[in-house]
């Protein structure tokens, strides 16, 4: 469900006025092959009543999902350029950071890992990062092949995001889709929604 993110601006980002007391989640998907979830993950979190789902997807986590299985909006760095053109057009990283109850970034690969835990913002995914209202909760699923979660800078990088603020859902053992067994396999789908719910239900009683 892949649309041009400038033709629906204004009545899927911008305006509020109707959906006021929806629970916004933005989900990032990063080039891991646990994007394959994302369908699932979606779905799942669409089951919740009153949640709004968005996804900024990075160029690589496409090759692990199909968009067309995808009942909501997806962005990438496509829509971000495309969408500005004039000084006074709306910059879509910004957009997305102020639409956004809660950010959850599943899964997390290392490499997005290393960028956000370096400040470094080179894509949409990553600038919406960078923007992050630090008030708001942002959850990162970390999900890469064993040999590179025991790398030593793994536990430096998790421990720096967890720094910043944000809330690690931890990744599990398994046997992985490359045939190596440990851990480093992102969370259950399950795990992640029971998270991603509790955090509305404290939106729901603070409101």
């Amino acid at each position: 469900m892949h649309r041009p993110a400038g033709s629906v601006l204004g009545t899927e980002i911008d305006s509020k006025t109707d959906t006021v007391s929806n629970f916004r989640v933005l989900i990032g998907v990063t080039g891991s092959v646990a994007a394959i979830k994302l369908p699932l993950l979606v779905r799942k979190l669409l089951e919740l009543p009153r949640v709004e789902v968005r996804v900024v997807t990075t160029d690589h986590a496409k090759h692990f999902y199909k968009t067309e299985d995808l009942e909501v909006q997806i962005y990438s760095d496509k829509d971000e350029w495309e969408m500005w053109t004039h000084r006074s057009d709306p910059v879509l990283h910004i957009e997305l950071r102020r639409w956004a109850d809660l950010l959850v970034i599943a899964p997390l690969d290392a490499n997005t890992l290393g960028k956000i835990a370096s400040g470094i913002c080179d894509n949409l995914l990553t600038c919406v990062v960078r923007a992050w209202d630090l008030k708001r909760p942002l959850l990162f699923c970390p999900a890469m092949n064993t040999a590179m979660w025991e790398h030593p800078i793994t536990a430096q990088q998790i421990s720096r995001l967890k720094e910043f603020g944000y809330t690690e859902i931890p990744c599990i053992a398994k046997i992985l889709v490359c045939g190596d067994e440990g851990k480093g396999a992102m969370a259950e789908v399950s795990t992640i929604i029971q998270v991603i719910n509790e955090y509305i239900q404290k939106a729901s009683v603070s409101s």
